[in-house]
């Protein structure tokens, strides 16, 4: 058996100190509670930008987004940096594996891009790696990046392997089909999607993969942001409660072991067997017996796309 933690909570928006210093406490607390892996949700560090138009329209841009874009990139966090040092160093005192969304701002070439990534921390303190979302959806366009498929990131664990997709990625068949071939059994999909449907793609997952499904939502308040933000005045069509949360734990078998958890913050807890992976894929296995690879086949290339080659 693994316990394991999903934290629905609210980093310090806009402020990516603060925001660490939130998720180093959030990790303590849950190990202490016994858990051995511990999530956290979507662009925790430093926000979710929900309700924020970075002053784009189609065909202009204001000063004061360009300002709201300075504030959210310098609080951006660089992989490897000091960031991932003091949430490895979390990890490592707690003993426990920790993943966490962070918006990844790139420092191998023009510097202006941030991605919305997911950081995987081993219990030895050391970054395992990370995923970068492959699709930003609707609006997140505008001020994301698109990862390529060199981290689509599975860690194996001595409770099994470990990975997952974020947000809508999670509609993406064809993406949700790699993660089952790289044989993840426990899958971690942090979002911003606080409606109640999403509910059935958390539940929808963990019967077609036969895994444990951990969906991680924040719960986010509009008073929560800073009253210094420019161009702030449009969130004030927003209403008081921007994110309700929804966290939840499926079974492989889509029973629901914990939550979900709805306006508040929390963190949800529960036992999983790893031995019910395999008894759940008596009757389906999505990437195996039910696959027909006869009829279907599936390539993922995860060869890195770099804009730059420098040949020698």
């Amino acid at each position: 058996m693994v316990k394991v933690a999903v934290v629905q909570a609210a980093p310090v928006l806009f402020d990516r100190e603060a925001s660490t210093d939130k998720v180093c406490a959030l990790i303590a607390e849950a190990s202490s509670q016994g858990a051995r892996l511990v999530l956290f949700p979507e662009a925790f560090i430093p926000v979710y930008p929900r309700g924020l138009s970075f002053g784009m329209v189609v065909g202009s841009r204001t000063p004061e987004g360009r300002q709201m874009w300075g504030r959210y990139w310098e609080n951006s966090v660089e992989v490897p940096g000091p960031v991932c040092d003091r949430i490895g160093e979390a990890a490592r005192i707690a003993g426990v594996y920790v993943s966490v969304g962070v918006m990844e701002r790139d420092g191998d070439f023009g510097g202006g891009t941030l991605y919305c990534s997911l950081l995987y921390f081993g219990p030895n303190g050391r970054l395992l790696g990370k995923h970068r979302k492959l699709k930003p959806t609707a609006a997140e366009r505008l001020v994301w990046g698109e990862g390529d498929g060199s981290t689509l990131t599975v860690v194996d664990t001595e409770f099994g392997r470990v990975g997952g997709l974020i947000c809508w990625e999670n509609y993406m068949p064809l993406a949700r089909v790699a993660m089952y071939g790289k044989g993840v059994s426990i899958y971690l999909a942090p979002t911003a999607d606080a409606r109640e449907s999403w509910q059935a793609t958390m539940r929808h997952i963990s019967l077609e993969g036969r895994c444990f499904v951990l969906g991680c939502n924040q719960y986010v308040e509009k008073g929560m942001y800073p009253k210094d933000l420019p161009g702030s005045e449009e969130l004030a069509g927003q209403p008081e409660v921007m994110c309700r949360g929804g966290s939840v734990i499926y079974s492989p078998l889509g029973e629901v072991l914990a939550g979900p958890l709805w306006d508040r913050e929390g963190i949800l807890y529960a036992e999983l067997d790893p031995g019910n992976v395999g008894r759940a894929k008596l009757d389906f296995d999505a990437v195996g017996h039910y696959a027909r690879p006869d009829v279907f086949q599936l390539t993922v290339d995860e060869r890195p796309k770099l804009p730059v080659r420098y040949m020698k």
